[in-house]
């Protein structure tokens, strides 16, 4: 039963645990972006934005969506765009991977932290790989997968 202690872990899983996810899978998608050549924004968090370092812009509400945009690739064929669109995900099982052999290995003791990292890992790569339209403009990223291959669309699906 959830009661008033778990807020605790509530508030650390909104606040930490969620961004920190929602980061790692933007960075995989800028990471094949930049591979390829793509010029990358990589926007953490809706609303007035807070300040920005180079390509990455942190805005108020930091832990509400995330995002990552590129333009053109250099090397601009099928597979350099599902590496990208895929990219998120594939960082987030590395992550997952990374973790749990950390934990296997002795160097981090089993925590809830590292459960709710997991957890909410492949929840976000769940919803990440389920082909569904969040918006007519925003598909998820294998619904991008899909439309470029199925119809040849390889532009950035944000745009």
């Amino acid at each position: 039963m959830f009661n008033l202690e778990d807020m605790t872990l509530f508030f650390l899983s909104l606040l930490v645990i969620l961004p920190l996810i929602t980061m790692i899978h933007q960075a995989g998608h800028a990471f094949f972006a930049w591979i390829f050549g793509g010029k990358i924004t990589f926007t953490i968090g809706a609303g007035k934005k807070l300040f920005a370092l180079g390509p990455v812009e942190v805005r108020r509400i930091y832990f509400w969506h995330s995002f990552c945009q590129y333009e053109k690739l250099k090397h601009d064929t099928k597979i350099a765009h599902i590496l990208v669109f895929l990219g998120g995900s594939l960082f987030n099982a590395g992550s997952i991977i990374l973790i749990n052999s950390l934990i296997l290995t002795g160097m981090f003791e089993p925590h809830i932290f590292f459960y709710q990292f997991v957890y909410f890992s492949v929840y976000y790569m769940f919803f990440a790989l389920f082909p569904a339209r969040y918006s007519e403009d925003h598909p998820s990223d294998m619904m991008a997968v899909y439309d470029l291959l199925k119809y040849g669309k390889s532009k950035d699906p944000l745009d």
